[in-house]
């Protein structure tokens, strides 16, 4: 069994790791001590403590309550807190990298600039969190419920966010280079300037999400649901919206060169000023649309099939859009 010894006014005090006193660990802290790698805290309540630059690295805290605790600069690297609460910590700064975090509650925690690299966060409670410029490259998220949480200017990098809840997320600046998004629920999220080129996106939710000024170039996008999400100034070429719903959605100044809206519903979608050059048009449905009026002979001569929404003519809801030279105001 591990040991650390201790010396105090000249004597020598021993505690075993695996079965400290809680009251001990806390008093020991007081005194000055901040090294506990290792130690056994597993279903300890430490709620409301502060415990600044800690460290707890490979510790067992299994199913512990930290809620409310003061963790800033803690070191928790690999250890193994599944189940723990972390709910409403401050945190900004902690180095939590190859912990177990799974179904872990971060809800409302204060994670600013920490390192969570390669963590363990499958199905945890990360609600309303603040992770802004912290780094998650690696981590695994899938299933986690990040609702409304803050992740602007976050490393996401190779992260796994597979069936994640990203309702009402704020990810502009983040890196989401090789990100996993599948089956992700990104309504109302927050994708300003966001690079999603080349990403796979198929049957994503993204209802009334904000992508101004986004990168969604080859982006697969089939199947999604774009129903009212703004996208002024979005860069979509050669992205894949075939079978998309993208009814009400502003895409003002777009660049949807080579864009498949194949079978793709544009129900009153604003489209002014957008290019749309050699986007493949088979099917959708463009009924009370506004459309580029320089897109009008190419979209006239390109468009054919019934579309999948309302089962008419294509052509014949083409019928039914507005042209306009620029923005109406």
């Amino acid at each position: 069994m591990p040991t650390t010894i201790l010396r105090e006014s000249g004597s020598a005090r021993t505690y075993s790791r695996s079965t400290m006193n809680i009251q001990y660990f806390l008093e020991l802290y007081e005194a000055g001590y901040r090294d506990f790698v290792g130690i056994q805290l597993a279903g300890v309540d430490l709620a409301h403590h502060i415990l600044v630059g800690v460290d707890l690295s490979r510790s067992n805290l299994k199913g512990a309550n930290l809620s409310r605790s003061f963790l800033t600069q803690a070191v928790l690297n690999g250890a193994k807190a599944n189940w723990a609460n972390f709910s409403f910590a401050k945190m900004s700064e902690a180095h939590l990298a190859g912990a177990d975090l799974t179904k872990v509650s971060l809800r409302g925690a204060f994670l600013v600039r920490a390192d969570l690299r390669q963590a363990q966060l499958s199905g945890a409670d990360l609600c309303y969190v603040n992770l802004r410029n912290a780094d998650l490259s690696g981590a695994n998220l899938c299933g986690a419920n990040l609702s409304g949480a803050n992740l602007r200017g976050a490393n996401l990098r190779e992260t796994n966010l597979a069936w994640a809840h990203l309702t009402g997320v704020r990810l502009s600046g983040a890196d989401l280079d090789r990100t996993c998004l599948s089956a992700v629920n990104l309504e109302g999220a927050w994708l300003n300037g966001v690079d999603l080129s080349g990403l796979d996106l198929s049957g994503v939710n993204l209802k009334d999400a904000k992508l101004n000024g986004a990168n969604l170039n080859h982006t697969n996008l089939s199947a999604a649901n774009l129903a009212h999400t703004t996208m002024r100034g979005v860069s979509m070429v050669g992205a894949n919206l075939y079978n998309a719903n993208l009814t009400g959605a502003v895409l003002w100044h777009g660049n949807l060169d080579q864009v498949n809206l194949c079978r793709a519903d544009l129900t009153r979608a604003h489209l002014g000023e957008a290019s749309l050059r050699s986007a493949c048009v088979e099917g959708t449905e463009f009924t009370e649309s506004v459309l580029p009026a320089e897109a009008r002979s190419y979209l006239y001569g390109a468009v054919h099939g019934e579309t999948r929404w309302t089962r008419r003519p294509a052509k014949e809801t083409l019928d039914h859009s507005m042209f306009i030279d620029r923005l109406l105001t």
